[in-house]
């Protein structure tokens, strides 16, 4: 496969392993990110990791993944309850989305219940740590393959 999957990652995240582990888990976002560029070698794939506090710079990358990727794997971190942009950016993206949590959003504060990016996301995986990226991963390859 020549276009790259695009593994985008919100607000905090960068904390990933020091911001609240108990939540969280202790792999930092480096970890995650090698440990996802394993698994897409062994899957053929290519991988982009890109992390970002602000919203524009994460709608940025969606609009590049327009032209440049074979789909999606986004974790917003906050922007998953608040960003209506992020969602009409996702919308203008004609490959596949995952929305990835590391946390079960539905056993946590209410708020966190809505999510505006799986309104079109073709898979949103939930509470299981940070496996749930690699697992976001299998999914990609599965739905990308020929």
């Amino acid at each position: 496969m020549t276009k790259p999957i695009f593994l985008l990652n919100g607000p905090n995240l960068n904390l990933l392993g020091k911001r609240q582990p108990e939540i969280y888990g202790r792999e930092t976002l480096a970890d995650v990110e090698a440990a996802a560029a394993a698994l897409a070698v062994d899957l053929g794939l290519t991988l982009r990791c890109h992390q970002s506090n602000w919203q524009g710079q994460l709608i940025d990358w969606i609009h590049q993944a327009r032209d440049e990727g074979a789909g999606i794997i986004i974790n917003p971190g906050a922007f998953t309850h608040t960003s209506v942009a992020i969602l009409d950016a996702l919308n203008a993206f004609e490959g596949p989305v995952l929305e990835v949590h590391i946390s079960n959003v539905h056993k946590r504060e209410s708020f966190r219940h809505h999510s505006y990016v799986s309104l079109r996301a073709d898979g949103v995986i939930a509470g299981f740590g940070t496996e749930g990226y690699l697992l976001a991963l299998r999914r990609m390859a599965s739905l990308l393959a020929p």
